[in-house]
């Protein structure tokens, strides 16, 4: 088949293999965006104590974190499509399991089923680095942006369906805080479908037959620089462990903001102050990542990466300096996205080009465990920070993080 393929099909076989991810990423970025909304409330509720609400965004990324090695070789071995529909079916079963938790009220079950639907994303996280294993150089920046902007219309739409969802959940009977599930089982079916009829030829299998027939030419072949790619995954990971922890425990900030402390206040209210600022929070994460792939593309990997940690003080100087006003916390949390954005997409391009195509799946996949794994421990801690120092503390504990990837930039120009 490779040899029927010159740089015009290829090209053809990527751009398909870039609109079937986004359309998976669309769907999973509803299943996802419940989760995000609604996993601190779930857990500060089942537990009864809200300093372990954060178990909630840590069980997510440990599911992650578990999966994303076994998951990239997977993809090596059997390509990009059975490693993106087995994350679906294990976030089908962690719905289903949270939903379980909820009407037993079992908080351990509960955690169960999060790490299932963490080992999910870890295929949504995947799907990021199949946008560029057809990819050249010129334009992976671009396709791999493309993709990761693709979870917008997904990741949206996600928390802003928890108020309807509620109504629906209460209408069949379903536990408090679970209702918008339904909508996340829908879309996880749908993205498992699409991707078992649609991504053919599969892009990973299609790359390492063109690399083993064109040895060092082509495209999807590049040279080692290890030095380079150890600090992508740096990038990488410290753009995510400082959104993650700090967005993990906006939920709990914005409840007691709203009058539901301890239980009190209207839970309607909470929900939608809650679903509202994460919404605007994931456009942020995903709505400018096409300009920062093109920024990527054309201003350097390294310079974008310095571009979204620049972004990143701002936003937690604003959490900081103004942790009460609700204003300030959207904004905050906006940016916070758009610094995530930046970081991640120039941080997994460059992961991707430092890193030859034989090596890539086990890097990508070591990435994804290093990046997860950390925000578990970061969203653990804030749950801690939150209920010791207050929600400003934590920002600005955060900067640290920052400063020291920002310090250590050099190291991926080698």
């Amino acid at each position: 088949m490779t040899t029927e393929l010159d740089a015009s099909g290829v090209a053809r076989v990527q751009a398909r293999t870039v609109r079937t991810l986004a359309a998976g990423q669309v769907l999973g970025g509803v299943a996802f965006g419940a989760t995000v909304s609604l996993g601190a409330l779930l857990a500060a509720d089942l537990s009864g104590e809200e300093s372990l609400s954060g178990f909630a965004t840590a069980s997510v990324t440990l599911g992650a974190a578990l999966c994303a090695i076994p998951l990239a070789r997977l993809a090596g071995a059997r390509g990009r499509r059975f490693a993106l529909t087995l994350g679906n079916v294990f976030a089908l079963v962690g719905i289903a399991i949270v939903i379980l938790a909820a009407a037993l009220r079992m908080f351990p079950l509960l955690l169960v089923g999060v790490i299932l639907i963490g080992a999910g994303n870890a295929g949504n996280l995947q799907s990021r680095f199949a946008a560029t294993d057809l990819a050249t150089p010129q334009r992976r920046g671009r396709d791999l942006g493309t993709v990761v902007w693709a979870t917008t219309v997904g990741g949206v739409l996600g928390p802003l369906m928890t108020t309807p969802g509620e109504a629906v959940g209460a209408a069949i009977g379903m536990p408090p805080l679970t209702g918008s599930y339904l909508f996340s089982i829908v879309a996880q079916m749908a993205a498992l479908v699409l991707y078992l009829i649609a991504l053919r030829p599969d892009p990973l299998v299609l790359a390492q037959r063109i690399a083993r027939t064109a040895g060092s030419a082509g495209p999807v072949v590049e040279s080692d620089r290890p030095v380079a790619a150890r600090y992508a995954m740096l990038a990488v990971a410290s753009s995510h462990v400082v959104m993650a922890s700090v967005m993990a425990m906006t939920p709990i900030h914005l409840s007691h903001m709203a009058g539901g402390h301890g239980g009190h206040g209207d839970m309607t209210a909470v929900t939608q102050l809650v679903g509202i600022t994460i919404a605007l929070h994931v456009l942020g994460m995903y709505g400018a990542s096409p300009l920062f792939g093109w920024l990527a593309d054309r201003a350097g990997r390294v310079n974008t990466v310095l571009v979204g940690l620049g972004i990143l003080v701002a936003a937690l100087v604003t959490l900081t300096l103004w942790p009460e006003q609700h204003a300030a916390v959207i904004v905050g949390l906006f940016l916070l996205g758009l610094g995530w954005s930046a970081g991640t997409v120039a941080g997994s391009a460059l992961l991707t080009e430092a890193t030859p195509i034989a090596r890539r799946p086990r890097r990508q996949g070591l990435s994804d465990t290093t990046m997860t794994a950390s925000a578990a421990i970061g969203a653990v801690l804030a749950g801690v920070v939150l209920d010791a120092l207050g929600y400003g503390a934590l920002a600005l504990i955060a900067l640290s993080v920052v400063a020291i990837t920002a310090a250590l930039s050099p190291l991926g120009r080698r």
